[in-house]
C-alpha cells in the first residue's frame, strides 16, 4: 500500500509485491526488511534527478512500475525464498541486492551526466542506452549492494564472511544485466523485463558458486 501510494508501484505491481513481501514475511520478517530496503533505495534512486530523464525519455512512467516489473526484479529472490534451501539467506539476498543495484546503477546514471560506454565494447553511447555503463553508476551499484549486504547482517540474517559473497554476487549480476541488455535487448531479442529476470537468476547461481567455492 506504501508503495502504491508513494507511486513506486501501479495497482498490479502493488499486488504482486504484496504476495513477494507475504513469502518474505511468512518465511522470515527481517527478509521483510531486506525488501523494505530494496524499495526504499530504488524508489530513491527513479526520483533523483526525474526532470533530466524525462529529457532523456527513460524516465519511469508516472504510474510505477506494474507487476510484470516487479516480479522480474523480486520473483527469483521470492522463490528462492518460498523453497528455503540450505544457504537460502545469502541466494535471496543476493538476488536483492542485485535488483536494488540494477535500478541504482541505471536511475543514477542518467540523473548525473558523465560519459557513458556500451560494455561490449566501451565505445560513447547516450546515457540510458541498454548496456551503458558509467562511473557514477557504478559506484551507486556498488553502495546498493554493500547496504544490503550490511543490513543484512546487522538483522542477523548472514554472517559479515556471507556478506561479502552477497555484495560480490550482487554487483557482478549488474555486469550481467548490462551484458544481456547490449547483446540481447538493443537487439530486440529480449525485454527489459525477461533482461532482469534472468540477471536475477544469474546472480543466485554465481552466490551459490561463491558461497560453496570460497
Amino acid at each position: 500500500m506504501l508503495a502504491w501510494f508513494a507511486g513506486g508501484v501501479n495497482l498490479s505491481g502493488a499486488l504482486a509485491g504484496s504476495a513477494v513481501a507475504f513469502i518474505m514475511a511468512v518465511r522470515d520478517l527481517r527478509m521483510f526488511g531486506a525488501l523494505l530496503l530494496v524499495f526504499a533505495l530504488t524508489l530513491a534512486a527513479t526520483r533523483i534527478g526525474y526532470a533530466r530523464k524525462q529529457q532523456l525519455r527513460a524516465a519511469e512512467p508516472p504510474g510505477g512500475r506494474t507487476a510484470a516489473q516487479a516480479m522480474a526484479n523480486l520473483g527469483v529472490a521470492a522463490l528462492v525464498v518460498a523453497i528455503a534451501a540450505p544457504g537460502w539467506p545469502v541466494l535471496a539476498l543476493a538476488a536483492l541486492a542485485e535488483a536494488a543495484a540494477d535500478t541504482g546503477s541505471s536511475e543514477i546514471g542518467m540523473a548525473f551526466p558523465g560519459r557513458t560506454v556500451l560494455i561490449t565494447t566501451f565505445k560513447p553511447v547516450p546515457p540510458g542506452t541498454d548496456g551503458g555503463i558509467s562511473a557514477r553508476g557504478t559506484v551507486a551499484a556498488l553502495i546498493c549492494v554493500i547496504a544490503v549486504a550490511m543490513a543484512a547482517v546487522w538483522a542477523s540474517l548472514t554472517s559479515l564472511y556471507e556478506a561479502a559473497f552477497i555484495a560480490t554476487a550482487g554487483f557482478l549480476g549488474v555486469q550481467v544485466d548490462s551484458l544481456f541488455g547490449a547483446i540481447f535487448e538493443r537487439r530486440g531479442r529480449l525485454n527489459n523485463d525477461l533482461v532482469n529476470l534472468l540477471s536475477t537468476a544469474a546472480t543466485v547461481g554465481l552466490a551459490w558458486l561463491l558461497r560453496h567455492r570460497l
